[in-house]
């Protein structure tokens, strides 16, 4: 069963095959609604993320008005490109679309935790679904938090199954 694009639900962007693999290992998560959750084919490139958006999602955002969408790029070490980013998303669907990645690149993380793309991702859900920042609190990816707590606010509550 797929998205149903008039209930909340979520689209992942990602910029690379590795954010896509951190993507769908994000999907394993035992308390993840995966009716709620699409991850999108990789866009090349986070200039290509911004385009794409651009170009192919913020028209249809506005025709769902329950779609939020993660564009999951990497930072490349630019501390500007997040402000970049949110100045090329329209005013009107900035609170339903939330930037986030790796401060430099994914296989940066992978080296320095020792796991694969697809664990990462697993890490990362569990610690969204326990309130935990066991893995968001890593130096590669601690500068997500302000993104990370508008992020829970806003899908946590239709995102994932907990009692």
């Amino acid at each position: 069963m797929g998205i149903n694009k008039y209930q909340p639900h979520v689209f992942v962007l990602p910029e690379d095959d590795a954010n896509r693999q951190i993507a769908n290992g994000f999907l394993l998560d035992l308390n993840l609604n995966s009716c709620a959750i699409q991850v999108l084919p990789e866009a090349r490139g986070w200039e290509d993320v911004v385009e794409k958006f651009t170009n192919d999602y913020a028209s249809t955002m506005r025709q769902f008005l329950k779609r939020t969408i993660v564009l999951l790029i990497d930072f490349d070490e630019d501390e500007d490109r997040l402000i970049y980013v949110k100045h090329q998303i329209p005013e009107d669907l900035i609170d339903r679309v939330f930037v986030i990645g790796v401060l430099s690149e994914p296989e940066k993380l992978r080296k320095d935790i020792n796991k694969n793309f697809e664990k990462i991702g697993e890490a990362l859900a569990k610690d969204c679904s326990n309130n935990t920042d066991k893995l968001w609190g890593h130096n590669l990816l601690k500068h997500n938090k302000t993104e990370l707590d508008r992020m829970i606010l806003s899908v946590k509550p239709f995102l994932f199954n907990l009692q």
